[in-house]
């Protein structure tokens, strides 16, 4: 009884010990990371509302977002600082690590923050204005989006006490800030410089921030445990294919794909993986906004280079439909920093595509151009040995790869004379001598 009894003491102080150790990493305050590397997008702003409804269920003392982009579009931008705003978590923007950037809409997103951090290395601005359907704004359109984003940024660095002198000319002028002159401007655009998330979390606790609607909180970032959230994997793929090089390159072997279906209807391959390809584009498109003019002249250049297959044009429209697919492709994706696809992405895609395009046209016109080597068409040009005597009015026999036909010829051709076969009728064919 003394044993047993003895026993269960151990394992209830055991018990009691463990509880203690729980209960001390419990009062450990949380932080949430998020890591935004990449195109401002709406999966964007979603990934960002799912990292906010972590920040929730944990109670995190704050939020850390993570930020490497060079922009994107401005909807999602202003989608993800409302967020922001609303958070009931503060929120810290770390543009990191060395040698990254938030450009454009990365700038905006900096502003807003309750704590703007930088890397050394780092680089935030440029964030002006552009259009995003890749038209080209005329000067009152340029006029009114530069004001309504200069006002919106005003608005951001006023409310969070930075320069909103600075913050003015990175949209109107297009400036960008090193971390060193973001952090020594009066007032600076930043709060701190550090070198990472551990030395940030260090000089985050005991801080006083001023909310967006005023209130102060007093960050307890100290022997914080980090959660970080990652992006599910719906998230990831659909972030993949919004990258503008990924949505490009897919409408073009959509295209490609569906090409090669007409010409050899019923292959299903081709067809299923073009109609699959471009769907996943048009889903890209519809994130990054294109410009429907070029979408336009990549048709009608896929158009010219099927016309040169089907009608030979001794190079015509083969390279007129090249020429089309290049400007289409240049003019597709709009100019928003970040969400456009570079000559050296576009050059060699189109010349491949116009390459294999040409060379399958080729080979389908030369198999087209191929004398028949069946049924009776292929009997022309062949010889073989008549069995019988034949003439034009007296039609006999002839031996043809092993096998016996009926012929005919204009002249008498004694049997076991070497004849050749001018032309085939059905069962029949016309034969002339040696």
């Amino acid at each position: 009884m003394l044993r047993r009894g003895l026993c269960l003491a151990i394992v209830a102080l055991s018990l009691q010990v463990l509880m203690g150790i729980q209960g001390q990493q419990d009062a450990r305050p949380s932080v949430v990371v998020a890591e935004i590397d990449g195109v401002i997008h709406p999966v964007t702003a979603e990934f960002v509302d799912d990292a906010l409804a972590r920040a929730v269920e944990i109670n995190a003392e704050a939020i850390v977002i993570v930020l490497r982009t060079p922009g994107g579009l401005v909807d999602s931008t202003r989608t993800i600082v409302s967020r922001m705003i609303e958070s009931q978590a503060p929120i810290v923007v770390f543009v990191g690590p060395s040698g990254a950037r938030a450009a454009s809409a990365g700038f905006i997103l900096t502003l807003a923050a309750d704590v703007a951090a930088m890397a050394p290395g780092t680089h935030i601005g440029a964030a002006h204005p552009v259009s995003g359907t890749g038209q080209q704004l005329d000067e009152t359109s340029s006029k009114k989006a530069e004001e309504d984003i200069a006002a919106y940024v005003r608005s951001l660095a006023e409310a969070r006490n930075r320069n909103v002198l600075l913050s003015e000319e990175a949209v109107t002028e297009s400036r960008a800030f090193t971390d060193s002159e973001a952090l020594g401007a009066t007032p600076p655009l930043i709060d701190m410089v550090v070198e990472n998330i551990e030395t940030l979390l260090q000089e985050l606790d005991g801080m006083k921030i001023h909310r967006f609607n005023g209130k102060e909180v007093t960050l307890k970032t100290a022997n914080a445990q980090t959660v970080y959230v990652e992006m599910t994997w719906r998230q990831e793929l659909l972030s993949t294919i919004a990258h503008p090089q990924i949505a490009y390159l897919l409408l073009t072997l959509g295209m490609l794909g569906l090409t090669v279906e007409l010409w050899n209807p019923g292959a299903i391959v081709p067809g299923f993986a073009g109609a699959m390809a471009l769907l996943l584009a048009f889903f890209a498109f519809q994130v990054l906004t294109v410009n429907t003019t070029g979408l336009l002249l990549i048709l009608l250049g896929i158009g010219l280079l099927a016309g040169e297959i089907f009608a030979p044009s001794f190079g015509v429209l083969g390279i007129t439909g090249t020429i089309s697919l290049l400007a289409g492709s240049i003019m597709l994706t709009s100019d928003i920093p970040g969400v456009s696809v570079g000559l050296g992405f576009i050059i060699p895609v189109v010349l491949t595509l116009a390459g294999i395009t040409l060379f399958l046209g080729r080979l389908a016109i030369s198999a087209q151009r191929t004398p028949s080597t069946t049924g009776p068409e292929g009997l022309v040009g062949i010889e073989g040995q008549t069995l019988t005597a034949v003439s034009a009015n007296s039609p006999g026999q002839v031996k043809l790869r092993g096998e016996i036909w009926n012929a005919t010829c204009q002249d008498t051709i004694a049997p076991g004379s070497t004849v050749r076969v001018v032309a085939a009728n059905n069962l029949s064919v016309q034969v002339i001598k040696v």
